[in-house]
């Protein structure tokens, strides 16, 4: 079992920056993908990063490739989603997951493969 909380959430203006970060609890959290969600109001949750458990291999969005950064610390049972130029349409409840996914590339991006969530954090980006 592991459970995750996220933090870092809040208001900020376009073209500003927020680091969400994802505490872990559970022994297993090192050897799961982890994976961040956003869902905006009406609209259905979506992919946004994942990293594999090494931390070697991470996949983005295409929507928010070369703004946002996805990290973790195995040591600290933690991950974090530095993002970077944020813009309005960034607005949305962010959330983080985990699960051991096949492959990262392909299957990252299917939020049905993660067993654990978050709360989520909610993400304001005023204009």
């Amino acid at each position: 079992q592991v459970q995750l909380v996220e933090s870092g959430g809040g208001l900020v203006q376009a073209g500003g920056s927020l680091r969400l970060s994802c505490a872990a609890s559970g022994r297993t959290f090192s050897t799961y993908t982890v994976g961040w969600f956003r869902q905006a109001p009406g609209k259905e949750r979506e992919f946004v990063a994942a990293i594999s458990w090494s931390g070697s291999v991470t996949n983005y969005a295409d929507s928010v490739k070369g703004r946002f950064s996805i990290s973790r610390d195995n040591a600290k049972n933690t991950a974090s989603l530095l993002m970077n130029s944020l813009k309005p349409e960034d607005t949305a409840v962010y959330y983080c997951a985990a699960d051991r996914i096949p492959d990262l590339r392909v299957d990252a991006r299917d939020p049905r493969l993660y067993a654990y969530w978050g709360q989520g954090s909610q993400v304001t980006v005023s204009s």
